[in-house]
């Protein structure tokens, strides 16, 4: 049930207490009411979701029930020696282990036991597609849409997705959705296809500020959100933790606040925190992640780090020794008409497309476009430390616009006057004058583009070998004509840009937990009664972003492990157990000493 904070009473007991309501917050929360915990689940903001119901919501879980659908050969081993080569000594094996053993058990469990319900990508490659034990499918699961309407009322607790991701003022769609909308006039299962979802967001605009039909995060938020409502857990919002209060057996009770409230509320299991990490630390973020401006950030606003603080206040440290502190992706930013910021990260549509190139100050490519949005953000900042690098700019000319679209620019080639008024798209009728306008050298970008040409003819980059994986292949354009599906050339005036920055979707660097994830002391012993998970909690997969959906998976898998063992502890006394070994606790318990690199 959906509360406020003063309908709780003084001296209210749950048995587990979940700080935040993204993907893996809401996730431990319902896998503890499944397990019969009265659980609260407290939200700093004013809607549930976080950035996860900005995202794709594509959750990365090797060997799930629903892997052989796509994939009969991927094996829970093959992930492992997948991971085990892309992080090394990045992250703890431990820790990797128990994600892949849980990650399945905890699929079947909430989809057995939920409205929560996944698929496979039919072809979703890794993203490290290079690398042994990487898969083209079967890793990648999506949650099924989601009809917002059966939630009633509480359909405005979701956060909305990010607006440039949407059409038609608000209507949400998904890969698929998109692929139909631009062949419409070309294809008869196209145009059926796109009939249905105009047709009902019509009809959704006549009583809805948005479109009712859910993808990708929102259609996960939307499924956790109604089956935690079904559960009868008590979900707050806009209620922040204040405290954290111990005892002789760990964290005992919470002090929440709203306005003036204030309640202090005891807890019998535990607290799990999932706040959604540091990003938005005032303090923690330019020691973490300097030189990179908050307003450069697409995440959702709640990751204050706030609830992180409250741990290492009670003992609990960060993990040490990761790739990056954060998890990046090239975004480029706009004022939107009502004054705010849209920050809209370039995942795949437009810059390892043929015929888009990106340069830095000196008009030089100094990346390969087509690698993973995480490795593309920490070349920018690489890059930077030798020569002017962000912003960098993403270049095309008309043809490249007109199919791809760039950035918040639709494809089409249509509706560019705003884009170009207020600066975000910048026009250049010749190649030096696009240069001109953007302030960078014009004898670089015509060499950059010269090569980039030649490269189209040949199939080869020489340069950055663009191109040359199955990741990067998938994300360029399997119609194109040339020898190869990411490079084409760039010659059709006028020409176009954009701004890139490094933008960090999500923090790698955490709290260090075991493999219940209990929150992990100075002498790594577990603090009692204290769990983390999501960008709360240090990162398994190291700073590295091996494939898609590497923050909802473990989200998942340690959230389901997490809330578990707080269940289990809510229902029986410390020394029970320490010798308990019941269905409740699935993995060993141990106190992990590599839960960071040293």
């Amino acid at each position: 049930m959906v509360e406020t904070l003063g309908n709780l009473g003084q001296s209210e007991t749950f048995d587990v207490v979940v700080v935040g309501a993204g993907g893996a917050g809401m996730s431990a929360a319902l896998v503890a009411a499944i397990d019969g915990a009265r659980v609260l689940l407290v939200e700093s903001t004013e809607y549930v979701g976080g950035t996860t119901a900005y995202s794709a919501g594509t959750t990365w879980i090797p060997a799930s029930k629903h892997a052989a659908s796509v994939n009969r050969d991927d094996t829970s081993a093959n992930a492992e020696g997948f991971l085990n080569r892309a992080i090394g000594e990045r992250s703890s094996a431990a820790m990797r282990r128990a994600f892949l053993e849980a990650g399945p058990k905890a699929v079947a469990h909430i989809e057995a036991n939920s409205d929560v319900k996944y698929r496979a990508r039919p072809f979703h490659p890794d993203y490290l597609s290079e690398i042994e034990g990487s898969t083209l499918r079967g890793r990648a699961l999506e949650p099924l849409p989601f009809d917002g309407r059966k939630l009633g009322r509480a359909f405005s607790l979701i956060r909305p997705p990010i607006p440039e991701f949407t059409v038609l003022g608000g209507m949400m769609v998904d890969r698929d959705d998109v692929g139909h909308l631009l062949n419409m006039t070309k294809s008869f299962a196209s145009f059926g296809h796109a009939a249905k979802l105009l047709a009902r967001h019509a009809r959704d605009r006549m009583s809805s500020p948005r479109g009712t039909r859910l993808v990708m995060g929102n259609a996960l938020i939307g499924r956790l959100l109604y089956s935690l409502l079904q559960r009868g857990v008590t979900v707050l919002t806009n209620t922040k933790v204040e405290a954290l209060h111990t005892g002789a057996k760990g964290v005992e009770a919470v002090t929440l606040s709203h306005s003036d409230e204030r309640r202090r509320i005891a807890v019998k299991g535990g607290v799990i925190l999932a706040s959604g990490g540091f990003n938005r630390h005032p303090q923690r973020r330019g020691d973490m992640l300097p030189g990179a401006d908050p307003a450069w950030c697409p995440g959702a606003p709640g990751h204050t780090g706030g609830a992180q603080d409250l741990a290492l206040a009670a003992g609990a440290r960060f993990g040490e020794g990761a790739l990056s502190n954060a998890f990046w992706a090239p975004v480029s930013v706009r004022k939107r008409a009502d004054g705010t910021s849209a920050v809209f990260p370039h995942f795949l549509m437009d810059r390892g497309k043929p015929g888009m190139i990106v340069v830095d100050k000196t008009g030089r490519r100094f990346l390969n476009e087509n690698t993973s949005y995480h490795l593309f953000g920490i070349a920018m900042q690489e890059a930077n430390r030798t020569a002017p690098s962000v912003p960098a700019y993403l270049v095309t000319d008309s043809e490249g616009l007109r199919k791809y679209g760039l950035g918040m620019v639709r494809p089409g080639g249509k509706g560019l006057a705003p884009f170009l008024s207020d600066g975000y798209l910048v026009e250049g009728k010749t190649l030096d004058e696009l240069a001109g306008k953007l302030g960078i050298d014009k004898a670089g970008l015509a060499d950059s583009v010269a090569r980039i040409n030649r490269y189209a003819q040949t199939g080869v980059d020489p340069d950055f070998q663009r191109g040359t994986t199955a990741y990067q292949n998938a994300n360029g354009d399997a119609g194109w004509s040339g020898p190869n599906k990411c490079l084409g050339p760039i010659g059709q005036a006028p020409f176009y840009a954009v701004r890139l920055y490094p933008g960090d979707i999500g923090a790698a660097t955490g709290l260090v937990t075991d493999t219940n994830a209990r929150v992990l002391n100075r002498d790594d012993r577990p603090i009692g009664g204290l769990y983390a998970c999501g960008n709360d909690m240090q990162s398994v997969m190291g700073g590295v972003y091996p494939g898609p959906g590497i923050t909802l998976g473990p989200g998942l898998a340690f959230g389901y492990l997490a809330a578990r063992h707080a269940a289990a502890r809510g229902k029986t006394s410390q020394a029970a157990l320490t010798d308990a070994r019941d269905e409740a606790i699935t993995l060993p318990v141990e106190l992990n000493t590599h839960a960071h690199a040293k």
